[in-house]
């Protein structure tokens, strides 16, 4: 029937990246924006799964030089577009109808949760009205949430789209009982095993993925994960609805006959931890005491989907609340006054960097000014009788994102890009992931610019390969890169690599 790893990607299996790194990416040494108008860098996204790289490097883009960003985006399933609508609506929800600790709670359940909070659900039955009136009305999607363009779908797409977003409507959950399939999954993996479940997930996560530098995901959430389809409990409460943004259809046949069932299909085996909760930026998150990290996976989590939509949001980089502790100790360490080692010439890097963490306390400030304001005006209404409002009753504006696109094209459409003339030499950097990286044919490279990097995402944590196979993974798709005209750029070991680089540039005939 299905694997481990299911038939459909909800998230991908690979951690995010910022696809403006100039550390690897080759394109944008010929890249110039001589004028206004001037060039953007043009993004294939091929079977990703999720948003994590696209809303990175949204977050990040002001730590580079200034560019249009245009990302286009293809995979298998229809599913995924929806979600990729839903998780973008999120990140551009803005202050005055969602704080950003809300915001991130939102988008943690919603992404890798099966069941979420009554509270979740109903944001979703709410937007996926909108969401129907933007799949129908371009105008209306142009109004609302302008980031998209849907005009590349076939219409029987678009009418697939609208018929899921109706399904997330439905307030009925018989339709998708949740703890049934993935009770279901469970039994048809595991077989004669299933009794010992809670040993094999320990197994898979002591003896897989510790070993492939997913060690800060701790053990009991992994195992919470496995055994219910719950990764992240943020907040306290009621975890008890099916998530129906999981839910999708597969066909059967049996006794020759087609059968459409609607279920879960996607990974029971590795986690949405490996999408958002095994690196950070910020190091400290992996402190540990007794030789045992301090944080788990959830928070790491947290703390990047946060600080990715604070980036967003102020275009500033998020610093992290300092403990009174922390502060009343520096306090006192300087209180005697500074020493002659202390007394040095203010360097043009160290005033820029004291403006920027100004600035960046001046608007946290005045975003905990709105939040208090919004607070006490809540608390007044209360105290007058008024009825309570929610947040869902304010009508929906996304958040302005000047110089970003992103554009939907057909499902599994890639073979058929290189055959249309206004796809030739049109992207600077394509990403693949492990499940379509075989599509990448020598035709494919027609559509690639003439300086361009391409991306591959390795197979280091599909944990039903072992190690040497993983590694062959790596042989097999990097023969296939050069089989295209690419040439790697310091990819390591097979073994180890997270993501499979190159580069492309294209010879004159």
């Amino acid at each position: 029937m299905t694997d481990g790893f299911g038939t459909i990607t909800w998230w991908g299996f690979s951690p995010a990246l910022d696809l403006q790194d100039t550390d690897f990416l080759s394109a944008l040494k010929g890249l110039r924006l001589d004028k206004d108008d001037g060039p953007e860098l043009r993004i294939l996204l091929v079977g990703a799964g999720d948003m994590r790289h696209l809303l990175t490097t949204m977050a990040r883009s002001y730590r580079h030089r200034k560019r249009k960003l245009h990302f286009y985006i293809i995979e298998n399933n229809l599913e995924l577009y929806a979600r990729d609508i839903l998780f973008m609506t999120i990140a551009l929800e803005t202050q005055k109808r969602m704080g950003l600790q809300e915001k991130t709670e939102l988008f943690l359940e919603l992404f890798g949760n099966l069941l979420v909070r009554k509270q979740s659900c109903e944001y979703v039955e709410k937007m996926a009205t909108e969401f129907i009136k933007m799949v129908t009305d371009f105008d209306y999607l142009e109004k609302k949430l302008p980031i998209f363009d849907l005009s590349q779908l076939k219409y029987k797409e678009r009418d697939f789209l609208e018929s899921i977003f109706k399904v997330w409507r439905l307030s009925d959950t018989k339709f998708f009982d949740a703890e049934k399939v993935w009770d279901l999954r469970l039994r048809q993996l595991m077989g004669t095993r299933y009794d010992n479940r809670l040993n094999i997930f320990d197994w898979d996560l002591n003896m897989k993925l510790v070993y492939r530098d997913a060690d800060i995901i701790n053990s009991h959430e992994y195992r919470k994960w496995r055994n219910q389809g719950i990764a992240f409990e943020v907040r306290e409460g009621s975890y008890d609805t099916p998530n129906r943004t999981l839910a999708s259809g597969m066909v059967f046949k049996h006794e020759g006959e087609r059968h459409h069932r609607r279920g879960y299909w996607g990974d029971i085996l590795v986690s949405p931890y490996v999408a958002l909760g095994i690196e950070c930026e910020d190091k400290s998150v992996f402190k540990k005491s007794n030789n045992v990290y301090q944080k788990t996976s959830q928070h790491l989590a947290e703390y990047n989907v946060l600080s990715m939509f604070h980036e967003i949001a102020t275009q500033t980089k998020y610093v992290k609340p300092q403990p009174q502790d922390d502060i009343s100790d520096s306090k006192d360490s300087k209180s005697d006054g500074p020493t002659i080692t202390d007394i040095t010439e203010e360097t043009e890097e160290d005033v820029k960097k004291e403006e920027e963490t100004e600035r960046t306390a001046a608007e946290t400030l005045k975003k905990l000014e709105e939040e208090a304001d919004a607070d006490a005006e809540e608390q007044a209404r209360k105290q007058q009788g008024c009825p309570e409002t929610s947040t869902l009753d304010q009508e929906y504006e996304s958040m302005p994102v000047d110089g970003f696109k992103v554009t939907f094209l057909p499902v599994s459409s890639l073979t058929e890009l290189s055959k249309k003339s206004k796809y030739q030499k049109l992207f600077h950097v394509i990403y693949f992931a492990n499940s379509l990286v075989h599509l990448l044919k020598e035709d494919v490279s027609s559509i690639f610019a003439d300086r361009a990097t391409l991306i591959l995402e390795s197979a280091k944590y599909m944990l039903e390969l072992k190690l040497e196979q993983v590694g062959e993974f790596g042989k097999t798709v990097t023969s296939i890169a050069t089989d295209a005209g690419c040439e790697a750029v310091d990819n390591g070991d097979f073994e180890k690599a997270t993501f499979f680089k190159f580069s492309y540039n294209r010879k004159s005939s």
